[in-house]
């Protein structure tokens, strides 16, 4: 295959220096991969390098040229390096301590950087930490995907301060471990400002004890105050105080971070289109989280049909949005199917809610044949 020691200039961690750009093909089967790399000379053993470093991948499980397209495009710089020297001791590690070949290639595209850092003084430290907080190696996959930038940082250094505030009001392990595992970025935030978003967090009446505690830490320590003041001004719009809208970050912190479109969407849909108030929608703030072309309007419009045929409570609103897809079905669809044969159609999006008074218009008629 070639050389790969051949690259004169590399920095400490074994990786070439960067120059001029080059590119060219790398096929392994039927898989045609394109890269862009940045020499440090007209040595061109860095293709030998990078093709080691592909085979490398393929072997431990990254067999989708959708993945090696990915890695390239976040962190080319891998693809400089000297796979058996720098790549491989810390893929074996991880293989050690029990990480399938799967979780070792979402691990590298996902975070790349971690393979280039230090495997003694920053790679095996940063599991030891990770497994003591989130104990099994599913959560830590799952916390490294999370956040590719977490694997330049000293974990310890940088979180345990956090975890220590977190301990002293009573946050449960497991809890911090949900935390950890899936939002990275809330925990590794500076000390100081962790702790004043944690102290805001208990002023506005949340219960240290459960989930949605730590859903709005998560929620004050990444939001900027301009940006949170913006929210509010887009829930005023509605006609909402700021005690409603206080209420509704009570019930479901992370309505504030849906974005200003989503909101707006939703609520002229729920507003304008099915005429309900706006402080009937604030009791269910977990609207602004669903998908306002898979679920609210084909979930509205089902209900809205049956409203109009007189099967469900014309009070009926917003609700029912918080339901399972199971539950939904069963309770709407399944249930009224034989009265209006559109529905399941209304249900799946097939018909829109323009359409409905056409609809039942038809059904009307042919009654009266």
């Amino acid at each position: 295959m070639g050389d790969c020691n051949l690259c004169k200039k590399r920095d400490e961690s074994g990786f070439c220096l960067l120059g001029e750009k080059v590119s060219w093909r790398n096929i392994f089967g039927h898989a045609v991969v394109h890269f862009h790399i940045y020499l440090s000379s007209s040595d061109l053993s860095i293709v030998f390098c990078a093709n080691a470093f592909l085979q490398l991948m393929l072997q431990i499980g990254a067999d989708r040229v959708s993945e090696l397209y990915d890695l390239q495009n976040w962190y080319p710089l891998l693809l400089t390096a000297n796979p058996e020297k720098t790549l491989l001791p810390k893929l074996e590690f991880f293989r050690s301590v029990g990480f399938s070949g799967p979780d070792l290639a979402s691990i590298v595209v996902a975070s790349p950087q971690i393979l280039r850092r230090s495997l003694e003084n920053h790679v095996i430290p940063s599991y030891n930490f990770l497994k003591s907080v989130v104990m099994v190696n599913e959560n830590i996959v799952r916390a490294l995907n999370k956040s590719y930038w977490l694997n330049g940082q000293s974990l310890p250094n940088i979180i345990v301060p956090n975890i220590e505030i977190l301990k002293d009001i009573g946050v449960p392990m497991s809890n911090i471990s949900f935390l950890v595992t899936c939002h990275p970025s809330a925990v590794s935030q500076n000390n100081v400002k962790f702790a004043r978003s944690v102290k805001m967090v208990i002023e506005m009446g949340f219960d240290p004890l459960r989930v949605k505690f730590l859903k709005a830490v998560q929620v004050i320590v990444e939001m900027a105050e301009s940006m949170w003041e913006h929210k509010m001004e887009v829930y005023r719009r509605w006609g909402l105080t700021d005690d409603q809208i206080m209420l509704m970050f009570r019930l479901d912190p992370l309505c504030m971070k849906s974005s200003e479109k989503k909101i707006m969407s939703v609520m002229d849909f729920l507003v304008n289109k099915m005429g309900w108030e706006p402080a009937a929608i604030a009791r269910y703030p977990t609207v602004f989280l669903r998908s306002l072309e898979k679920k609210i309007i084909p979930w509205c419009s089902v209900v809205k049909v049956l409203q109009m045929k007189g099967l469900v409570n014309k009070d009926l609103c917003v609700s029912f949005l918080g339901s399972g897809e199971k539950n939904f079905f069963n309770r709407f669809v399944v249930r009224y199917e034989q009265d209006v044969p559109e529905l399941l159609n209304v249900y799946q999006g097939k018909i829109g809610i323009l359409e409905l008074g056409l609809i039942l218009e038809r059904i009307w008629e042919k009654k009266q044949l």
